[in-house]
């Protein structure tokens, strides 16, 4: 794992924070470096909770920071991916950042927009 100038316990709970900051909003903002050690985590978390098994939902539940993040893994997550095998995530370049020009990227996940366009389309079946 890269260093991102800082500390092991820093860098690790970063690391965490940012992926259930995913796991919630379905994308985050960061820079490329922090991406680059994100775009495998996020892989790696989500083909464990594929599983489905005790073991991988203790796993995650003490790896992400947040409840709604655990429920909303194997309640919405998983089963939006179990056809796929890898590639959860991807990463879209934008501009540079103002202060000290670093590359900013979205790191999102695949589905995202996908998932939106069946909650819009179910909204409109009910409407009718």
């Amino acid at each position: 794992m890269r260093k991102l100038s800082r500390k092991k316990d820093n860098r690790e709970l970063m690391v965490r924070n940012l992926l259930t900051s995913i796991i919630l909003y379905e994308s985050v903002k960061t820079t490329k470096a922090k991406s680059k050690v994100l775009k495998p985590e996020i892989d790696k978390l989500i083909t464990r909770a594929k599983k489905n098994n005790l073991e991988a939902r203790r796993y995650i539940s003490g790896y992400l920071l947040d409840k709604k993040a655990y429920e909303k893994m194997f309640e919405v997550i998983v089963p939006m991916y179990k056809n796929r095998k890898s590639g959860f995530s991807r990463a879209i370049s934008l501009t540079n950042r103002v202060g000290d020009n670093a590359e900013i990227v979205i790191v999102e996940l695949i589905d995202k927009i996908n998932s939106q366009k069946k909650e819009i389309e179910s909204k409109e079946d009910n409407g009718k």
